[in-house]
């Protein structure tokens, strides 16, 4: 199975989270903080969304920066995936 994002939606898959300090101790799975970076994995086409047009400007496999409260979480099989839509996107990191 596969998602494909209609419109103006992103799908996402977050980065894992440090299973240990810099300093080389462990941490427990409910000490690691999830990081807000994620990697594009699918784009929509864009197109006409509220009346305005919207132009695609992310690609798959760049890693951006998502606002820690954005989008919706699906799961597929193992993996879980966010859908956001390309505004819910802060930056682009390079």
């Amino acid at each position: 199975m596969k998602l494909r994002p209609l419109a103006d939606r992103v799908v996402l898959k977050q980065n894992e989270a440090e299973e240990r300090t810099s300093s080389g101790i462990f941490l427990t799975a409910s000490a690691q903080e999830k990081p807000e970076i994620y990697e594009v994995v699918e784009v929509g086409p864009g197109g006409m969304v509220e009346g305005n047009e919207v132009k695609m400007i992310v690609e798959a496999g760049q890693k951006v920066l998502v606002g820690k409260y954005s989008g919706s979480k699906v799961k597929l099989g193992e993996d879980e995936y966010t859908i956001v839509r390309q505004s819910d996107i802060l930056a682009v990191i390079e």
